[in-house]
Parts: structure tokens; C-alpha cells; sequence
């Protein structure tokens, strides 16, 4: 067996394992409806066989077929039906727990398009296999059902059968495997267009000035891969619909050749009509499971990459999702990153980016400014102070403390942070104890009132520009009240006059606050308004000095 199918397999028996004993039951009562519907149909052929009045005993073994068969039949519908949508909840919530939880820098190369498409299409595929998985099953049952009574009929004419079948099997494993290969096509072309759909809905100005990239982007990159999913499908589902035309065939042939060689086998006509009797009704469940392959491969190839997502993110961080007591910030007096380094996987044909050795001590209180040219290492080094990435080498400590990897998400909750790609939710976290006035000040302050309220702790609204976003990401800030605040480039979509104000009002005014503030930035008419300033270059720290501010008769300048 491959790797890959064992692990689908494994990844399959876990999500079932909470519910086998209702799985096991629903399984068994379908069995018994298949099996009671092949004794059905003996009892069918007997009673038109039989001589005079049909015998009450006949009629009540017809009654309780019936009845067992349909009871079989609701109950497994319904034990596979609650199963397939408590399998489906625990596999999603299984994902979405697993990607919280994931190392940051793994999400980063795992990409976001392929995360949506196995959190949307592919658990959607295997839901819709999921309720189609009970009518399988009691097809399967009913089949089976059906194959021993006829050995039961006569093993002779059970031969003809018994080839019909091998000869289909082989046919339908062959299509099955050449299926699988245009589905699996076609779930790789699903991640290239979600990447496209993203950027269709997040690049619609760009779009709009460019005609060449907007003609590219619909005809040579949608156009052409919803065209390559749709060719692949018609090719896989032709060659099943194809081994299900042969099957139908076969089943005719043998059909045929039953009644055309009755008299040559020497087999009772009773025999003969039972026969015929059972292959003509049994043809409708064969063709349910036959017919069942394509969406079986659909499903397959989406569980594999729900497999495959369940592995790349099998290594958590420990306890994000245990619910833990809030407990009074520790009063920050340093953070020290002692030799750190972080490399990054190296791009094809490109040698990999290196941060580091890094030595730094953050005081607590203090306004470090972290600068220098694109991709010199910045927003990494904030992160390694974050906590978000842990350090391949090296340590970051907390007053003296070394942060590992049990304590390390409560040493993220020291932090506010805005990065340069911050996401806003448009419900707010606030700190015990604030007030509707204390938000209302801020929403002045940062002069968004007029187009902003909260209400149930929510923005009546997001929508609104680059600059007057990031305010409402400030607010959520403010609102944190975390003893360190981390700006990656906040200013950098702000008016002149919000900008001064930001650099010479906000930065000292949450100092005062005895908050500790890490500010990336490229402002350098600014760089007064910090105590230190980093410079970095190449992932090294190219300098670390302290600002000196002169001053004025009458006080500061």
C-alpha cells in the first residue's frame, strides 16, 4: 500500500473512531436490509411458482422482509447520515485548530490559496460523498445479497456470473486508475484558480489601469485553467461513464446467455426465472456502486489533501487553544535576543535569507526605531522579538528569563502589534473595565468619529481608506492595553498632518503611558522622535545608537 493511501486510510479511521459503535450498528442494519432484499426476491419468485393460493406464512415472510428492509434501510441512512455530518464538523474544526495552532513561518509556505481551497472544496467534496456514502453501502449490501442467493440458485449458471464480475472489476480498476489521474489534475488546477479568484477580487484597481494584465489574468490564467479542470473532468468522467456502458454490457450478455442456453444447462425454468429475476433488479444497485467510482475518486483525491494539509500542520504550537486565566501583564524591564539567528528556505536559484547573529536588548519604557533598506531584515527581526518565529539558533529572554516554547505564546501576550499586512477585525478585544467614553476618545483622537461608532463591541464599519483603517487598527490598540505596542510601518499611508501627529503626539503620549514601543520605519525626518535607532542591513543590526535630543530654552525640542 502507498504512503499516501495509508495515510488516508489512518486520517479516515481517526475521524471515525468516536463514532464506531453507531457506524458499526448502521453498517450491520444495512447489511440486513441488502440481504433481506435478495431473500425478498427469493420469496417473490417462489410465491409465483407456487401451485393454487399462496400460504399465509409465505405472505407474512413477504411482510417482515418488507418491513425489515425498509427499517434497515431508514436506520442506516440515518446512523451514516449523523456520522458523515459530525465526521465533517470534527474534520473542519480539526483544520481550523490545526492551522491557529501552526508555526506562523509554516502557514507563510504552505500559502493561502491552498489553505481556502482544502478548508472549501475539498471538505466540501467529501461532505457530498459523505451523504451518499449510506445509499452506497446498502447497494453494496444488496448486491452481495443478491450474488449469494444466486450461487444458492445454481453454481453453474453462478459461473457466468462469477466471470461477468472479474472481467468488470478489471475493467473499472483500469478506469478508476486513469480517473484518478485527471482528477488529481484537476484538485492542482483548483489551487492555481483560487489564487487567481484572490487576485481578481484584491487587485480589481490594478485591473482596471491595465488592460494587457486584465486580458491576461481573464483568458490566458482563469480562462485557460477553468478550461484545463473542465477538459480533465469530461476525459475522467468519460472513461468511467465509458466502464459503466461495458458493465451494462456484460450484464446483457450474461442475461442472454441465460435464457438463450436454459435448455442446454438442463436447469429448471423456476431456477432460470429466479435468476433472471434477481439479475434484472440487482443491475440498479451495481450500477450505484459501478457508478459510485467517480465521486469515490473525487472524494479520495480531496481526502488526500486534507491528509496532506492535517500533516504539514501536525507539529502545533502547545497550548493556544487551552483556555487559560488572564493574569496582570509582567512589567517589562528588558528583552534580549542573545545570538539569534532565523534563515528562510532558499527560493529556487537564489541563496537563502539569513537574519542574524542578533544581539539586542529592548528597555522596557523605551521608543526603538527599526530601520533600513527593503529586505534588510526588519519585519523578521520583529517577529523573532514577537515571538511569532522561534529562533534557529540563539535565545530571546524576557527580564533574564529564557522564552521556550511552553511559555511563549504568554510572552506574545505582551504585544500589540500593527504590521505593514495587518488584518482588521471589525469586532474589538478590549481590556476589563472600558468605558463607551474612553473608546469614544480615541475614535476623536484619531479622527474617525464622524464615520465610525461601536456597537456591541463591533466598528459599525471597515470600509474606508488605507489610512483611516489603520487608525481603526490603533483603536483595537489602544483598547489592548499591552505593555509593548509594534508599528510596521504605520505611517506610511497617512496624510503629512496625521503623520507628524503620530510621530510627535501618539509615540510620546503612550511612552508617558509607560507602554515600550517598537516602530518600523523609513521617515528619517522623524527619527528624533525615538530614543534608539536600529540600523539594519543584510540581516545584521549595521548600527545601535542612542538619540540625542536637543534642547531649547523653555524645555524640550
Amino acid at each position: 500500500m502507498k504512503s499516501s493511501e495509508k495515510s488516508i486510510l489512518g486520517e479516515a479511521a481517526r475521524l471515525l473512531r468516536p463514532f464506531w459503535p453507531i457506524a458499526a450498528f448502521a453498517t450491520g442494519m444495512g447489511t440486513a436490509s441488502g440481504l433481506a432484499t435478495a431473500w425478498l426476491l427469493a420469496t417473490i419468485n417462489k410465491a409465483l411458482y407456487t401451485d393454487g393460493d399462496v400460504a399465509a406464512a409465505l405472505l407474512w415472510t413477504f411482510a417482515g422482509l418488507v418491513a425489515l428492509t425498509l427499517f434497515g434501510e431508514i436506520t442506516s441512512d440515518l446512523g451514516n447520515s449523523w456520522i458523515g455530518q459530525r465526521v465533517i464538523a470534527s474534520l473542519r474544526k480539526d483544520l481550523v485548530a490545526r492551522i491557529i495552532c501552526a508555526p506562523i513561518d509554516r502557514i507563510e509556505q504552505y500559502r493561502v490559496h491552498r489553505l481556502v481551497t482544502s478548508l472549501t472544496a475539498d471538505v466540501d467534496t467529501v461532505s457530498a460523498f459523505t451523504f451518499q456514502f449510506s445509499s452506497i453501502a446498502i447497494a453494496f449490501a444488496v448486491t452481495a445479497g443478491c450474488i449469494a442467493y444466486l450461487l444458492f440458485l445454481s453454481p453453474a449458471l453462478f459461473l457466468i456470473v462469477a466471470a461477468a464480475i472479474v472481467v468488470g472489476v478489471a475493467v473499472n480498476k483500469i478506469a478508476r486508475q486513469r480517473g484518478m489521474r485527471g482528477f488529481d489534475e484537476a484538485r492542482r488546477a483548483q489551487d492555481d484558480l483560487q489564487k487567481y479568484y484572490r487576485a481578481i477580487a484584491e487587485g480589481a484597481k490594478e485591473l482596471r489601469i491595465n488592460r494587457d494584465r486584465r486580458r491576461r489574468v481573464h483568458d490566458a490564467q482563469i480562462g485557460t485553467t477553468i478550461d484545463r479542470i473542465r477538459d480533465v473532468k469530461i476525459v475522467a468522467m468519460r472513461v468511467f461513464m465509458t466502464a459503466n456502458a461495458f458493465d451494462s454490457a456484460i450484464f446483457f450478455i450474461v442475461v442472454g446467455l441465460i435464457i438463450g442456453l436454459q435448455g442446454w444447462f438442463g436447469i429448471e425454468r423456476t431456477v432460470v426465472s429466479g435468476f433472471v429475476l434477481v439479475l434484472l433488479y440487482v443491475r440498479g444497485p451495481i450500477n450505484q456502486v459501478v457508478g459510485a467510482y467517480g465521486s469515490f475518486a473525487n472524494a479520495q483525491v480531496s481526502f488526500s489533501r486534507v491528509a496532506q494539509l492535517s500533516s504539514e500542520f501536525a507539529n502545533p504550537e502547545p497550548h493556544l487553544l487551552i483556555a487559560a486565566p488572564s493574569s496582570p501583564p509582567v512589567a517589562v524591564e528588558t528583552i534580549a535576543l542573545k545570538g539569534v539567528t532565523y534563515a528562510f528556505p532558499a527560493a529556487p536559484g537564489a541563496e537563502p535569507f539569513v537574519l542574524g547573529p542578533i544581539d539586542l536588548t529592548v528597555k522596557g519604557g523605551e521608543i526603538l526605531f527599526i530601520v533600513g533598506e527593503n529586505g534588510s531584515g526588519k519585519t523578521t527581526l520583529i517577529k523573532l522579538l514577537l515571538g511569532l518565529y522561534a529562533p534557529r539558533d540563539g535565545a530571546v529572554l524576557l527580564n533574564g528569563q529564557p522564552v521556550v516554547a511552553e511559555t511563549r505564546d504568554a510572552y506574545r501576550q505582551l504585544f500589540s502589534a500593527i504590521f505593514f499586512d495587518y488584518f482588521l477585525f471589525d469586532d474589538l478585544v478590549m481590556a476589563t473595565g472600558t468605558s463607551p467614553a474612553e473608546i469614544q476618545s480615541y475614535l476623536e483622537r484619531l479622527e474617525i468619529a464622524h464615520k465610525v461608532t461601536i456597537a456591541d463591541d463591533t466598528f459599525s464599519t471597515t470600509d474606508l481608506s488605507t489610512g483611516q483603517r489603520k487608525r481603526l487598527a490603533l483603536v483595537q490598540v489602544y483598547l489592548e492595553g499591552r505593555p509593548i505596542i509594534v508599528f510596521d510601518e504605520w505611517a506610511a499611508e497617512q496624510d503629512p498632518t496625521f503623520r507628524r501627529l503620530f510621530y510627535e503626539e501618539l509615540l510620546p503620549d503612550l511612552k508617558r503611558q509607560g507602554h515600550t514601543l517598537i516602530v518600523i520605519s523609513h521617515d528619517d525626518r522623524y527619527f528624533g522622535a525615538a530614543d534608539r535607532v536600529l540600523r539594519m542591513e543584510g540581516g545584521r543590526i549595521l548600527q545601535d545608537e542612542a538619540v540625542v535630543r536637543r534642547t531649547t530654552v523653555g524645555g524640550e525640542a
